[in-house]
C-alpha cells in the first residue's frame, strides 16, 4: 500500500506540477499578450493620429490651392475685360458724352461682358462708375444691398495696391455673395460676384472625411462659407478660434478637436475641423478587436502572426526602397540625378515665394575630358565618385545635391531660409571656400599626381533670379567667369559685370 501510496503521491505531484506549469505558461502567455496588445494599441493610436493629421493637413492644403485656383480663374476672366477697349476708355461720369454714342458704347461693353461670363455662374459681372451707373450684368440683390453706397463700398475694398483689386464678403452682414473688384480707371470699377454656395465644388469633402467641417473665413474670423450651412455669416466658434489663434498654417490636435488651418493669398483662411471622438471611433473598435483576438489566440498566435507579417513585408519594403533609390539617385556619385534634382529644387523655389534666402551653386570639373583621355574612364569614374563624396561632406542634409551633367554638379542651399541677406551671402562664400579647399587636396592617377580642380558659379535667390531656370542661367554665367579667370575658383554672379 505504501508503494501504491507513494506512486499515487508522485502521480499527484506530477499532475500538480503539470497544472502549475500549464498555469505558469498561461500566466506568461496572458502577460505577454497584454503587453503586446497594449503596445499594439498604443502604436495604432500613434500611427492613426499621425496619419489622420497628415491626411487632413494635406486635404486642407489642397482645398486652399483649389480656392486660390478658383479665385485666379475669376481674376483672369476679370482681366479679360481689359481686352475690350471701350471698357477701360469709356467713362459714364463724363458730362461731355454724346447720349446716343454713350448708349451704343455701353451696349457694346455690356455685350462683351456677357460674352466673357456666358459659361460662368456669376451673379454680377459689370462695370460700376463713380455715379453708381452700371454697365453689364448687375443683379437686383446687389442693388438692394449696396444702394447709393455702391461705388464707395466697392472702392474701399480695392485693397491690393499692386494689382488694384480685392476680394470681400459679408457687406452689411450679408454672406450670400462673394465679391471681386478691380479698378478699371479712376472713375470705374469692375465688379464680379458669385453665390457663396458655388464654393461647394471647391471644398468637396471625400467620403472618408464626410464628418469634417470645412470653413472659409475672412480676416475678421466671420465664416464666408461652411459645409455646415448654419455657420455661414457667423463668427468662428470660440472652440475653434481658441485653438487656431493667430496661426496661418498649422495642424492642431487635442482630446476634443483636430483642426487644420491655411491662409489663402487673399488673406482668407481655410479651416477644417473634426471632433477627435469621431476620428477615434474606429480606433476603439480596433482596440477591442486587438484585445479580443489576443485573448483568444494567445501569445503564440501573435508571435507567429508577427513573424509572418515581417517575412511578407520585409522583401517588399526592401524592393520598394531599392526601386525608389534607383529612380532618384545617381548610382555613380550617390547624390540626386538630374531629373530629381531639378524637380526638388524647382518645388523648393516655388514654395519659397521669394521670401527666403537660397543659393544655387554650379560646379564643373576642370579638364575632365583630359582625365578620361589620359588616365582612362575608370579613373574618370573615381573622380566622379570622389566629387559626390566631397559634396556630401561639404554640404548639409537639408541641401539638395545633384549630378546634372557628365562632369557638372549642382547644389541648392536650402538651409538659409532664416538667415538675413548679408548672413546668407557670407554663408554661401564660406561654403564655396570650403568646396574649393576640398578640391585643392583632390588628386587622382596611379601615383595620385594628377590634380583635379573645379570651376564654380553661384547665383543667389531671390537676389539674382526667382525661378530654377533663371538661377541656373545666372550660375552658369558665373561659372563661365570662373573659367575665364583661370579655373579652380568660384564666382558669385554679378549682373553689372556680365558680358
Amino acid at each position: 500500500m505504501k508503494r501504491n501510496d507513494k506512486k499515487s503521491a508522485d502521480a499527484k505531484k506530477m499532475r500538480w506540477l503539470k497544472i502549475l506549469m500549464i498555469f505558469g505558461y498561461g500566466v506568461i502567455v496572458l502577460v505577454a499578450m497584454l503587453i503586446v496588445a497594449t503596445l499594439a494599441v498604443d502604436k495604432t493610436d500613434e500611427v492613426l493620429k499621425d496619419k489622420v493629421s497628415s491626411l487632413t493637413g494635406a486635404l486642407n492644403v489642397q482645398m486652399k490651392l483649389n480656392m486660390e485656383s478658383y479665385q485666379q480663374r475669376i481674376e483672369t476672366i476679370g482681366t479679360l475685360a481689359f481686352s475690350v477697349e471701350e471698357a477701360y476708355t469709356y467713362d459714364a461720369t463724363d458730362d461731355s458724352n454724346d447720349e446716343y454714342e454713350a448708349l451704343n458704347t455701353e451696349s457694346a461693353i455690356s455685350d462683351s461682358l456677357y460674352n466673357l461670363c456666358i459659361m460662368e455662374n456669376f451673379v454680377d459681372f459689370c462695370i460700376v462708375y463713380k455715379n453708381n451707373h452700371t454697365v453689364g450684368k448687375f443683379s437686383n440683390g446687389t442693388t438692394a444691398l449696396f444702394g447709393d453706397d455702391l461705388y464707395t463700398a466697392l472702392s474701399e475694398n480695392v485693397t491690393q495696391q499692386r494689382t488694384s483689386d480685392g476680394w470681400f464678403a459679408g457687406y452689411n452682414n450679408d454672406f450670400q455673395r462673394i465679391y471681386y473688384v478691380k479698378r478699371i480707371h479712376e472713375n470705374a470699377i469692375l465688379l464680379i460676384s458669385i453665390y457663396s454656395t458655388e464654393l461647394e465644388s471647391v471644398f468637396d469633402n471625400p467620403e472618408s472625411m464626410e464628418e469634417m467641417t470645412v470653413c472659409l473665413t475672412e480676416q475678421g474670423q466671420n465664416v464666408i462659407y461652411s459645409s455646415d450651412k448654419q455657420q455661414v455669416g457667423q463668427p468662428l466658434s470660440d472652440d475653434i478660434l481658441s485653438r487656431v489663434g493667430d496661426l496661418s498654417s498649422a495642424t492642431v490636435m487635442d482630446d476634443t478637436y483636430l483642426i487644420t488651418v491655411n491662409e489663402c493669398s487673399t488673406g482668407w483662411y481655410v479651416i477644417c475641423s473634426i471632433p477627435t471622438q469621431i476620428i477615434f471611433q474606429e480606433k476603439n473598435e480596433i482596440t477591442f478587436f486587438i484585445y479580443a483576438v489576443g485573448l483568444i489566440a494567445a501569445a503564440l498566435a501573435i508571435l507567429f502572426g508577427s513573424l509572418f507579417s515581417i517575412r511578407v513585408t520585409t522583401p517588399m519594403d526592401t524592393m520598394l526602397f531599392a526601386l525608389d533609390t534607383k529612380a532618384h539617385i545617381d548610382q555613380l556619385t550617390g547624390i540626386l540625378n538630374k531629373r530629381s534634382f531639378e524637380e526638388y529644387t524647382d518645388n523648393a523655389i516655388k514654395r519659397a515665394l521669394g521670401l527666403e534666402n537660397h543659393a544655387l551653386i554650379l560646379l564643373d570639373i576642370d579638364n575632365f575630358k583630359k582625365v578620361n583621355d589620359t588616365l582612362g574612364h575608370a579613373y574618370g569614374d573615381k573622380v566622379l565618385e570622389n566629387v559626390g563624396s566631397i559634396l556630401r561632406q561639404t554640404f548639409s542634409e537639408s541641401d539638395y545635391m545633384g549630378r546634372v551633367g557628365g562632369d557638372e554638379f549642382c547644389i541648392y542651399l536650402n538651409g538659409m531660409a532664416s538667415m538675413s541677406k548679408n548672413d546668407a551671402e557670407y554663408y554661401v562664400k564660406k561654403q564655396c571656400e570650403k568646396l574649393c579647399e576640398a578640391f585643392h587636396n583632390n588628386y587622382t592617377g596611379d601615383d595620385f599626381s594628377y590634380k583635379i580642380s573645379a570651376s564654380i558659379g553661384v547665383a543667389l535667390f531671390p537676389k539674382h533670379a526667382k525661378t530654377f531656370k533663371s538661377l541656373y542661367i545666372c550660375a552658369d554665367k558665373a561659372l563661365y567667369s570662373s573659367k575665364q579667370k583661370g579655373k579652380d575658383t568660384y564666382t558669385i554672379y554679378d549682373k553689372a559685370t556680365e558680358v
